[in-house]
């Protein structure tokens, strides 16, 4: 995805304003909304150079990936339309990014990855952020090897890259 805009800073605090003035606006159609929760950030460092981030909304919970100029976001010049598909390896194993652009918003182009694909049963912004703060801090564990997992034998799919689905159960402790 090509933006010119590179955040020398961490660029936390546009995204917060972002999702904070687009949920003043009624937004028919967009998913159920969680009344409990409410748009903060859940975490945002610099990774290879660019960074990444998790967002709470009363819609999603999203890791988010910005350019920082590093070696994670595409250079510039390379085109990723909406929607494109980005893997990014992470010690836990590999996630799916998805690019997403719009010139006029105050973060011009992003990529994100789901972490929860509803939030309508999170009980409490709290909840929310503890969730999406473990999700964050669990792409930089390494997974334990199997003879910690008390796994006989390793077999090809354990050798294959996590995808997110894998990723989230194990953290929730099924994988």
């Amino acid at each position: 995805m090509n933006t010119e805009q590179i955040y020398q800073d961490n660029p936390a605090p546009l995204l917060l304003a972002m999702y904070r003035r687009l949920a003043q606006v009624p937004m028919a159609g967009c998913g159920v909304k969680n009344p409990v929760l409410s748009v903060d950030i859940a975490g945002f460092r610099r990774y290879r150079g660019d960074w990444l981030g998790a967002v709470v909304t009363p819609w999603f919970v999203r890791l988010f990936l910005l350019p920082g100029g590093g070696e994670l976001w595409q250079a510039p010049g390379n085109e990723a339309p909406a929607g494109k598909p980005l893997r990014v390896e992470f010690p836990a194993g590999d996630l799916e990014f998805l690019a997403e652009s719009n010139p006029d918003a105050e973060v011009p182009a992003f990529f994100w990855c789901p972490v929860f694909a509803s939030v309508e049963r999170i009980g409490s912004q709290d909840e929310a952020l503890t969730l999406a703060m473990e999700a964050f801090n669990s792409l930089f564990n390494p997974p334990p090897p199997a003879e910690v997992l008390d796994v006989p034998e390793v077999t090809e799919r354990s050798k294959a890259p996590v995808d997110r689905r894998g990723f989230l159960r194990r953290l929730v402790g099924r994988g």
